[in-house]
């Protein structure tokens, strides 16, 4: 196949762009934040499962706590850290940043922004890891 913009544009028409890929997993995450007990959980399952050595979820409860309801969810993404928690009826989102297993600066965020920029961490992710891209896939399916 001859290397023209055309054909260049049929062998990547199956990827999205970079943009769209964060796009597509931002709106994944964000799907069911209207009821934070099924988000907290959504959320949870999606990233542990994908990023389960990224990904810290601790739930509610004593010593069988898996049936319980997630409390906090944490993503070690390198540099930074996400961590979102359900507090008082409502949620609460920060990132971290961590030098050298060092929290130096952390920042409260909303939520909105939380998703956008874990999305965006993650698809950068995945552009550096095929392990990392793989679980991005994940993450949309």
């Amino acid at each position: 196949m001859a290397d023209t913009p055309e054909n260049r544009a049929l062998v990547g028409a199956d990827e999205p762009d970079e943009s769209m890929r964060v796009e597509m997993l931002a709106a994944s995450l964000r799907a069911d934040t209207a009821d934070l007990g099924a988000f907290m959980e959504a959320l949870a399952v999606k990233l542990g499962g994908a990023l389960p050595q990224r990904t810290r979820i601790e739930r509610g409860g004593g010593l069988f706590s898996h049936g319980h309801p997630v409390r906090r969810i944490s993503v070690n993404l390198g540099e930074w850290e996400y961590v979102i928690a359900a507090e008082h009826g409502g949620v609460t989102a920060s990132r971290t940043r961590v030098v050298r297993g060092i929290a130096l600066r952390s920042e409260a965020i909303g939520l909105d922004e939380w998703i956008e920029t874990l999305a965006a961490e993650l698809a950068l992710l995945a552009e550096q890891s095929a392990q990392d891209s793989a679980a991005l896939r994940r993450l949309l399916e």
